[in-house]
């Protein structure tokens, strides 16, 4: 959770950084997605590699610690490049977090169990893009954007701390009753994998939905200000008037957003784990072919979200899409788990999240900052942003493609 609230706060924070440092939208996609996946991605790889024979609670406390410290640090940058390269310093800390504790969840739990285990896991990340929002708004409301990332750095010091001595590594036991087996080295690593096609295919799948999820959420924020700002402040009037709550414009958007993508992104996480697990049951390509469906489904709602004039239809109805972009998680993350011997899961999680993070995270908010400053010029910066949020939307089909193309080879190349 931690892990996505100080990832994503930027998204919210976006207009109003953007305001101050005088930057561009290419400018802002850079930071909410490049700067990030470049040592993220990168990184991932050897860490990963340590995980597979290393301490795996070791690693996840020291890498909360450092993204949760370059979070904070976040909050006194001064121009573009400081806040590029402390977004870089976050990615180098959370490179860390998800091989080691996809590998650690795996030795907790049983095979048919996985995608379950997997999709509670991945709860953190609507849960983490909700409090992004809500604190990100109501914080940089009051008291600035600076000040928001100095607070949502703080807890995971703590929680860094806090893991490093309670989280239990079953190896410490398995080490003082008999001497470790010897874990393949990368070459052989990367050639086994290379050689799984559903491995490949799942790769695929989660680069093109990394890159629509990541495309879409940099810009939920600018697209509801520059679009929808006249029925945001009447909507913010009248829970003012209900609640006697009195919220700006940056705030009431990040309460807003934030219940939708968390609510919405949980439940569509949830359902996705227990769907696939239940399914699995009697037919295992169930792991690729439901999120195919979602992928398939997933460009009508985001079309008649973003093109909706009335302000609270347009927030409710972009719960759906929401929903589908997150039915994946819990499927793939066990799926890429069974592809993989014991000694290759960490390393399987860091290069499928290598792909998903520099294709999506690095290219998809550039590409739709890029494309939205495109359309700006005849289209107005509110026309610009939500016609490059329609068309990177139908990349998901293409997901779809790779997620049938993996169900038909699944079955055969499950091996642990």
């Amino acid at each position: 959770m931690l892990n996505f609230l100080d990832r994503q706060i930027v998204n919210i924070l976006a207009e109003p950084i953007k305001r101050d440092l005088h930057l561009s939208d290419w400018q802002l996609g850079s930071l909410t997605g490049l700067s990030f996946a470049l040592f993220y991605a990168s990184l991932a790889l050897p860490i990963a590699r340590l995980a597979e024979r290393g301490d795996r609670v070791k690693i996840i406390a020291a890498s909360a610690i450092t993204w949760s410290l370059f979070t904070g640090l976040c909050g006194i940058a001064q121009n573009f490049v400081q806040l590029f390269m402390t977004r870089v310093a976050v990615g180098v800390g959370e490179a860390g977090c998800t091989p080691a504790s996809h590998s650690l969840i795996t030795d907790y739990t049983a095979r048919d169990k996985r995608a379950s285990a997997m999709a509670t896991f991945s709860l953190g990340i609507p849960v983490g893009s909700l409090m992004g929002m809500i604190i990100g708004g109501l914080v940089a409301d009051s008291f600035g954007w600076r000040s928001a990332f100095l607070i949502v750095g703080l807890p995971g010091v703590v929680l860094g701390l806090i893991a490093f001595f309670t989280l239990p590594e079953p190896r410490r036991k398995a080490r003082a009753g008999a001497a470790s087996r010897p874990s393949p080295n990368f070459r052989e690593t990367l050639a086994e994998l290379r050689g799984n096609q559903t491995y490949i295919w799942m790769v695929v799948a989660m680069s093109l939905m990394s890159f629509v999820n990541y495309g879409q959420l940099a810009f939920h924020s600018s697209f509801f200000l520059r679009n929808h700002a006249v029925g945001l402040a009447a909507l913010g009037d009248e829970l003012h008037a209900f609640s006697g709550l009195s919220l700006g414009l940056t705030g009431f958007l990040g309460l807003a957003l934030g219940l939708v993508v968390g609510i919405f992104g949980a439940i569509g996480t949830w359902v996705g784990g227990a769907v696939a697990d239940r399914a699995a049951i009697s037919n295992i390509r169930a792991y690729a072919i439901v999120p195919a469906i979602a992928a398939i489904v997933l460009p009508l709602p985001i079309s008649i979200a973003y093109m909706t004039p009335d302000t609270l239809s347009a927030l409710l109805l972009l719960g759906m899409p929401v929903l589908l972009q997150s039915v994946y998680y819990g499927p793939i993350f066990a799926s890429v788990q069974g592809l993989a011997r014991a000694h290759n899961r960490a390393t399987a999680v860091a290069i499928l999240l290598f792909f998903g993070n520099l294709v999506g995270l690095g290219l998809g908010p550039l590409t739709v900052g890029m494309l939205s400053d495109i359309f700006s010029g005849s289209l107005g910066g509110g026309g610009g942003i939500r016609w490059s949020l329609i068309t990177t939307a139908f990349v998901s089909m293409a997901a779809a493609a790779a997620f049938l193309a993996a169900a038909r080879t699944i079955k055969n190349d499950i091996v642990s």
